[in-house]
């Protein structure tokens, strides 16, 4: 599962294999945000922008215990559950959940990369090197 701040550089690495939202809460307890000029960084983001996947009461409640806005379109099962109950649908701020599209083009950019397309190295320190060495490519001039 990646992580990337609004400029789309990498933040986190998460394995393949396991489902996304299993790595949700690792993911966002290993999230640290600079702040400017001095002091330690945040560990807590103002928003999280997110597909269907990460849709679930857990991830939800996690988020809303921490104070953390997010935008997450419910997957239609759960839109279909809300009206058999009879309650009101969550309401997705569109222009929020637009500029998610940071993240895909992160991962367009990154797979021009081949040996990350591919994923030739192995070992998760080896192509967590890779990552960091095609993000500090995407950041130079």
């Amino acid at each position: 599962m990646p992580a990337t701040d609004r400029a789309g550089l990498w933040l986190t690495l998460t394995g393949g294999n396991t489902n996304d939202c299993a790595q949700f809460e690792p993911v966002m307890d290993g999230i640290r945000v600079a702040r400017p000029g001095p002091g330690r960084p945040r560990t807590r983001p103002d928003r999280v922008a997110a597909d269907k996947g990460y849709s679930s009461r857990k991830i939800r409640a996690y988020l809303r215990k921490r104070g953390i806005a997010c935008t997450i379109p419910e997957r239609i099962d759960q839109i279909n559950g809300r009206l058999r109950r009879g309650e009101s649908l969550c309401r997705l701020d569109r222009t929020i959940y637009r500029r998610r599209n940071v993240i895909e083009r992160c991962f367009g950019r990154l797979k021009q990369h081949r040996a990350l397309a591919t994923r030739y190295d192995k070992r998760a320190t080896h192509y967590q090197a890779m990552v960091t060495l095609a993000c500090l490519q995407l950041r130079l001039p």
